[in-house]
C-alpha cells in the first residue's frame, strides 16, 4: 500500500512539473527583436525595416515579435552599437563610417572615388571579399547581416565647386571618419565633425560652408535651400550595415535564424531598390525647385577631383588592406 501511495505521489509530481514547464514555455512567448535606427519611416532604410518586420512575423508566426524604433527613438548611431552588445536592442543599421571603432577594414567604403557607381558597389559587396567584411567585427561581438544602400554622395558648398581648388579653405561637415577627414584635408579644406541633425542649421548660419551627401538626404533635409550650388560628383558612397550581436544570433534556434535571414534578404532588395528610386526622384525635385544650381562635372573636371583625392587610398592602404582596395577598384567598368 505504501509503495502504491509513493508511486501515485511521484506520478502527480511529474505531471505537475510538466504542467509548470508547459506553462513557463507558453508564458515565454515570442522572441522580441528590437530594431533601432535613426531615420524616418518614409526613407529607404525605414521602409526596409518595416518590410523586414512584416516578412519576419509572417514567416515565423508567433515565434518572433519584431519592434521597429525609427528616428533615433532609442539610440543614435554612436550609441546603438553599445546597446546592441548589451542586449538592449537586437538589430541596428548604422552608416558604415560608424564602425571605425570596431574594425579598420570598413573604412574602405569611405575612400573617395573608389566606386564609379552602385553597380560597382554591388559587384564588390556580393563578392567573397565583400561578404567577408560583414564578419570583420565578430571578435568584438558584432555580426554583419546585410548591406543597405543610401547612394552615391554629391558635394555642395556656399560657392560653386567645379575644380578641387574651389574647395580650398572651406569648412565641410563630415561624419566621424578618419578617411573623410583626410579626403577634405587633401583638398586643403577644413573638415568639421557634426551630427546629421545639426547640418541644416550649420549651413544656414555659415558655421560650415559645405557638406557631402546623397540626393535623397540633400532633398529630405532641405540642404539645397541653403547651398547655392551642388556638384554632381558621385565621389563617395553612403551605405549602412544591418548588424546584430554575435551572442544573440548564435543563441537563436536554427529555424528562427534561417527565417530572419530570408526576411532580411528580401527586405534588403526592396530597401536598395527604393534608395535608387528616391535618389533619382530627389535630384529631379531639387532641380525643379530652382533654389540651387546642379553642376554637372565634365570628364576632365571629375578626373581632377579624383587625382586630388586619390592619395588618400595610399594613406589608408595598410590599415584597410591593399588586396581589398584592389578588389573593390576592379569592380569598376
Amino acid at each position: 500500500m505504501m509503495q502504491k501511495r509513493n508511486l501515485l505521489c511521484l506520478s502527480r509530481a511529474l505531471i505537475a512539473a510538466l504542467l509548470v514547464g508547459a506553462s513557463s514555455t507558453a508564458l515565454a512567448g515570442p522572441i522580441v527583436i528590437k530594431f533601432a535606427h535613426v531615420v524616418a519611416e518614409n526613407t529607404p532604410k525605414g521602409q526596409g525595416a518595416l518590410l523586414f518586420e512584416k516578412l519576419a512575423e509572417a514567416r515565423l508566426s508567433g515565434k518572433v515579435d519584431v519592434q521597429i524604433f525609427p528616428n533615433g527613438q532609442l539610440y543614435n548611431d554612436n550609441d546603438v552599437l553599445l546597446a546592441l552588445l548589451k542586449g538592449d536592442v537586437q538589430l541596428a543599421a548604422p552608416a558604415l563610417s560608424k564602425f571605425s571603432k570596431f574594425t579598420d577594414v570598413l573604412q574602405l567604403y569611405d575612400l573617395p572615388f573608389l566606386f564609379d557607381d552602385l553597380s560597382a558597389v554591388e559587384c564588390f559587396q556580393q563578392s567573397p571579399a565583400g561578404q567577408e567584411m560583414l564578419r570583420s567585427m565578430m571578435s568584438k561581438g558584432i555580426f554583419g547581416l546585410s548591406y543597405w544602400h543610401n547612394g552615391m554622395k554629391q558635394l555642395s558648398a556656399s560657392r560653386p565647386l567645379l575644380r578641387p581648388e574651389d574647395a580650398q579653405g572651406l569648412k565641410f561637415r563630415i561624419m566621424s571618419s578618419d578617411v573623410l577627414r583626410a579626403q577634405f584635408e587633401a583638398l586643403q579644406a577644413n573638415p568639421q565633425k557634426l551630427a546629421f541633425t545639426e547640418v541644416y542649421q550649420a549651413l544656414q548660419a555659415g558655421t560650415v560652408d559645405g557638406q557631402e551627401n546623397t540626393w535623397s538626404n540633400i532633398y529630405s533635409k532641405k540642404f539645397y535651400e541653403v547651398q547655392p550650388a551642388i556638384s554632381e560628383s558621385n565621389h563617395g558612397l553612403l551605405d549602412y550595415m544591418v548588424v546584430t550581436s554575435l551572442r544573440f544570433w548564435k543563441g537563436l534556434p536554427y529555424d528562427i535564424r534561417a527565417g530572419l535571414k530570408e526576411a532580411l534578404d528580401e527586405a534588403t532588395a526592396e530597401a536598395n531598390r527604393l534608395a535608387d528610386l528616391q535618389n533619382s526622384e530627389a535630384r529631379l525635385a531639387i532641380q525643379a525647385s530652382g533654389k540651387t544650381e546642379i553642376l554637372s562635372l565634365s570628364k576632365q573636371e571629375k578626373q581632377a577631383w579624383r587625382a586630388k583625392m586619390q592619395p588618400v587610398w595610399s594613406q589608408f592602404r595598410e590599415e584597410i588592406g591593399g588586396s581589398l582596395i584592389d578588389a573593390a577598384a576592379a569592380c569598376n567598368g
